[in-house]
């Protein structure tokens, strides 16, 4: 993949340094191995500054120089500028939680993302501090384990609901039982290293502008569809971080079940929207007081407890629902779908509202199967009236690594936005 970065405003005072090197370290991700004068080229700073911005990336362990790849030309002093540069992977490493509701993924990475290691930990059905308490006794532990060496530059903490980053809260977690939870706080506490909270859909946002498609540079809207339903914007390569500290409350957007009168109704399953108008009377009671809003009509909980009262599965579970669909039983396909359907009516209005470049979804059966996304494509088609490409809409392209990589992601934004501070906070018993 190759994004060229616009090049970077000028700065002066304290925070020129970061900036400068910031410019120089996100170029290299994007373009690596690259050459100094490449890199000059791309971001509009002077060829010294650059070899400046480099010697100091290499000794922080953020940047290597990649003489194999000239072999004996590129040790001299006059051959240096050209010597390629590239990401350290090898020096530096970021931890991550992403506290779900049935389990907590805990990861460690490199500084493109790639996962170094990953483990589910079941949270048995915990709420409320229960959830943390074995976490903050295990973390320590198992970091200290696992580094194999490397400097491991802080903890990303991820989960859903409103969350502050500034203040490190986790303001609003209704499945976990959280309110006002000082997320960042218990958790410094526990491994003395640096951390960065966030909503779990800004920090998949995150990682899609790090390493993933490159129109997230431009615009791009993050759904998640899970236990909880969070979306998050960004625009020009910035997440947007509303006041306070919420992007916006997707979850309660109201899901009609009929399309208006018109031609566009003749193109809806029949089938499907006489079960839709059966079924609304009954349908489940949001939080808020009021029925069809899309954190009830689309969450794994109303899908999974769906499967389980048909009979699907002997529980609600989302291994079990996985495993009735991928043997191919109809109803397992049917309620699939059905949140497909739901989840391209969404998406809709969405795009309409926002006119992004880049539509990301982060949902089991989208990720698991094209054949599920071409449903949300199709009523996202259907529905939209701005008419956009369909291409446009992308599932989530990690896969099961992708809770793993958005639970580092906070550290690894702050790491390429501020490189000098965010290595500065390292304690030094974790280098």
């Amino acid at each position: 993949m190759t994004t060229t970065l616009a090049r970077p405003p000028v700065r002066t005072g304290d925070d020129r340094r970061d900036a400068n090197a910031s410019a120089v370290l996100r170029t290299v991700l994007d373009h690596g191995p690259i050459a100094r004068s490449r890199v000059a080229a791309l971001t509009g700073l002077s060829a010294s500054a650059v070899s400046r911005q480099v010697v100091d990336l290499v000794r922080l362990g953020l940047l290597r120089e990649r003489r194999e790849l000239v072999g004996g030309r590129g040790t001299g002093a006059l051959g240096r500028p050209q010597l390629p540069v590239d990401v350290d992977t090898d020096r530096l490493a970021v931890a991550g939680l992403h506290i779900g509701v049935p389990y907590t993924t805990f990861a460690l990475l490199d500084l493109r993302g790639q996962v170094l290691y990953r483990q589910e930990i079941s949270n048995r059905g915990r709420t409320g501090f229960a959830v943390l308490k074995p976490l903050l006794e295990r973390l320590p532990r198992l970091i200290a384990a696992l580094r194999g060496g490397r400097t491991v530059v802080g903890l990303g903490a991820v989960t859903g609901g409103a969350v502050d980053p500034e203040r490190g809260l986790m303001l609003r977690h209704g499945p976990l039982g959280w309110l006002d939870m000082p997320l960042r706080e218990l958790l410094e506490d526990a491994t003395g290293m640096p951390v960065q909270v966030d909503n779990h859909a800004r920090a998949l946002t995150q990682a899609e502008i790090l390493f993933g498609h490159p129109a997230a540079r431009r615009s791009m809207v993050q759904l998640f569809v899970g236990h909880v339903v969070d979306a998050a914007l960004a625009v020009a390569g910035t997440v947007h971080q509303g006041p306070p500290s919420a992007t916006g409350d997707l979850g309660h957007l109201p899901i009609a079940d009929r399309l208006a009168d018109g031609q566009a109704d003749q193109q809806v399953d029949q089938q499907a929207d006489e079960r839709a108008d059966e079924d609304a009377d009954d349908a489940a009671l949001c939080h808020c007081g009021r029925r069809g809003c899309l954190s009830v009509a689309a969450s794994d909980t109303t899908l999974f407890e769906a499967a389980a009262a048909e009979g699907i599965t002997a529980k609600p579970d989302r291994a079990q629902l996985i495993a009735a669909v991928q043997q191919g039983d109809p109803r397992a396909d049917r309620l699939v779908r059905e949140r497909a359907r739901t989840i391209g009516r969404a998406l809709a209005l969405l795009a309409d509202v926002v006119n992004p470049d880049l539509l990301v979804l982060t949902e089991t059966f989208a990720v698991l199967d094209p054949a599920y996304l071409d449903v949300v494509r199709a009523e996202f088609t259907l529905r939209s009236h701005l008419h956009r490409d369909a291409d446009l809409l992308i599932a989530q392209q990690r896969g099961p690594d992708a809770l793993a990589v958005a639970a580092g992601a906070p550290v690894l934004g702050e790491l390429y936005a501020r490189p000098v501070r965010a290595l500065a906070a390292t304690p030094a018993r974790h280098r």
